[in-house]
């Protein structure tokens, strides 16, 4: 098999040229692509990122990238890992490799010579496939059949490979979700299953960062029903899960061509309820951006499509079109609302900008009123008379309200 780099444009790009050519001296056969570019480039699917596989030692790629005018950056060196950035763009190239030790977190690697032994010691066959710089493939696995036929199948023994790193299993749901053709492999989804007790000692970021790169996926429905029935979420995320509000987010996006959100798909799964979800957060140790936006989510009461304006601008201003949209959608998954007005409310809240407050502290001080807690209930009275005037109110006209509802007694002066 060979891949024509005149069918690629990424194997034909400059910058990716000059990496190879500085890593294969003299036309020496040391670097090879791996990964994710040749998986994808063999089924068809786009290519993102360029990962390199090399005989060469890390300081070896340090200094021919150097020599070349490259810049490497030794971003894993420890792992035999160095990113080479060229005309601006990264290449990630990591020495051939083999396992010393395991224990289900990580793994103790000493460098190789050999292709096979680095093929070995990858997950899945599609991910083991090699290809050089004129597209000559290395398949020892037949990885481009799987690739192809939309097949996710384990290295060798499933459980052993599980084992060796835990974040398999939920790897192996999120490859099937993205390149997958149906139910999962039967004896990897089994091989998951026995060792799901595993995933508790992951720590939460790898976890969270892998759930979310699975849950981003467009369709993503046959992983995840694998994943149900085997009860796989139910080691790493806390609580009761609502996959059927998931599904129907899922269900949405696909055929009303939305793209795949995962924290609102995780915000879905926690069935939009404020306490499970601030658990879920907590548990995962997401970002505290996350963790915002997934609780103005769950936010009480809940807001469905078919409010009148005036509710739906107050809506907006109080709670952010962000979150005004989520709760929308989560409306529309829950079967709540007047769905003909869904696409309208949705454009209107990811399109919405917050009008700002035309009267500050400094107006009412300027205007004789002194600091204090009355100036600050004085100034919430005039905000909520604007809120209710439709946003219309001017700064002028504020005022002049604030200085005749104190005129019952004396200014401040």
């Amino acid at each position: 098999m060979r891949l024509d780099p005149n069918d690629h444009a990424w194997m034909r790009r400059a910058e990716t040229r000059r990496v190879m050519a500085a890593l294969n001296p003299a036309g020496q056969d040391l670097s090879r692509y791996v990964g994710g570019c040749v998986r994808n480039a063999v089924s068809g699917h786009p290519v993102q990122d360029v990962d390199i596989a090399t005989r060469l030692t890390p300081d070896e790629v340090m200094r021919l990238s150097a020599d070349a005018g490259l810049k490497p950056v030794p971003t894993g060196i420890e792992h035999g890992t160095v990113t080479v950035v060229s005309g601006g763009m990264p290449h990630e190239v990591t020495t051939l490799r083999k396992d010393v030790a395991t224990d289900g977190r990580r793994a103790v690697v000493a460098f190789s010579q050999d292709w096979a032994e680095d093929a070995a010691r990858r997950d899945f066959r599609l991910n083991a496939i090699y290809a050089t710089p004129e597209g000559a493939v290395f398949d020892p696995f037949d990885g481009a059949a799987d690739a192809r036929a939309g097949r996710i199948v384990f290295i060798g023994d499933a459980s052993a490979r599980i084992a060796e790193d835990y974040l398999r299993i939920l790897r192996f749901y999120r490859f099937n979700a993205w390149y997958g053709a149906g139910a999962p492999d039967p004896e990897g989804h089994r091989a998951c299953v026995a060792g799901r007790a595993g995933l508790a000692s992951l720590s939460a970021e790898r976890v969270w960062a892998e759930l979310k790169r699975l849950l981003a996926a467009p369709a993503p429905v046959p992983a995840l029903e694998a994943m149900q029935e085997g009860h796989i979420l139910d080691e790493v995320l806390p609580g009761a899960l609502d996959f059927r509000v998931l599904f129907s987010i899922i269900i949405n996006d696909r055929e009303k061509v939305r793209d795949a959100d995962a924290l609102l798909r995780i915000v879905a799964l926690a069935g939009a309820e404020g306490e499970r979800v601030s658990a879920l957060s907590s548990a995962l140790k997401v970002s505290r951006a996350e963790r915002a936006r997934m609780i103005a989510a769950c936010r009480t009461p809940r807001l469905v499509p078919g409010r009148a304006p005036d509710e739906r601008a107050r809506a907006l201003y109080k709670r952010g079109g962000q979150a005004v949209a989520d709760q929308l959608r989560l409306a529309e998954a829950r079967g709540e609302g007047e769905d003909h007005a869904l696409e309208a409310e949705l454009t209107e809240a990811l399109s919405y900008e917050r009008p700002e407050f035309p009267l500050t502290g400094r107006d009412l001080i300027a205007a004789g009123f002194a600091p204090g807690p009355d100036l600050g209930d004085r100034l919430d009275a005039a905000r909520k008379a604007w809120i209710d005037s439709g946003f219309t109110l001017g700064r002028q006209t504020l005022l002049d309200q604030v200085v005749i509802k104190a005129s019952g007694g004396e200014r401040d002066t």
